[in-house]
């Protein structure tokens, strides 16, 4: 690469995302829709790169372009791919874990809370908690509807711990 691009990118690092922005648009063009600083710099060093170097081949490109069209969209790969067929270049087919934690409290498991002298039961069941005859998707939302504030359910029913007091254990 040559000395006056790498200068080029060396200065981004001094640059405020404003001063980014108008980067941006110098060597792509257009306007960014990213006000992220990295990601910015990321892209215009890349941009910078590109231009003194040359791009990617006709070749190149037309072969991403083939990969793309076959490829899964995925914000990141998960975790938990079985490592050995992904390296096999074998297809893995992996099913995403809910997102409201449903999954590690077995359907039929029951949860008790006292508050405010009050017995708070909670029935797990496959699509939600039942708690007075109601069925909720979260365990936030039956600790809502117990205080009348916003409460992290599994917080509130005693299955994790608040940072402050892991932080406690910690400096014992």
């Amino acid at each position: 690469m040559k000395r006056k691009t790498i200068e080029k990118v060396q200065r981004l690092e001094q640059m405020t995302v404003g001063e980014l922005r108008q980067v941006f648009i110098e060597v792509f063009g257009e306007e960014s829709g990213s006000y992220n600083k990295h990601y910015l710099r990321k892209r215009i060093a890349w941009r910078l790169q590109e231009l003194d170097e040359g791009g990617l081949t006709e070749r190149a490109r037309k072969r991403a372009e083939e990969l793309a069209k076959n490829a899964e969209v995925r914000t990141r790969p998960p975790k938990y791919a079985d490592k050995n067929k992904a390296s096999s270049g074998e297809n893995v087919v992996v099913d995403f874990p809910r997102s409201n934690k449903l999954m590690d409290i077995a359907p039929g498991t029951t949860l008790r809370r006292e508050y405010k002298n009050q017995l708070i039961v909670v029935t797990a069941m496959e699509s939600g908690f039942l708690y007075n005859g109601q069925v909720y998707r979260s365990l936030s939302a039956i600790a809502k509807e117990v205080t009348g504030s916003m409460w992290n359910g599994r917080l509130f029913f005693g299955l994790t711990k608040h940072s402050r007091d892991k932080n406690d254990q910690k400096a014992e």
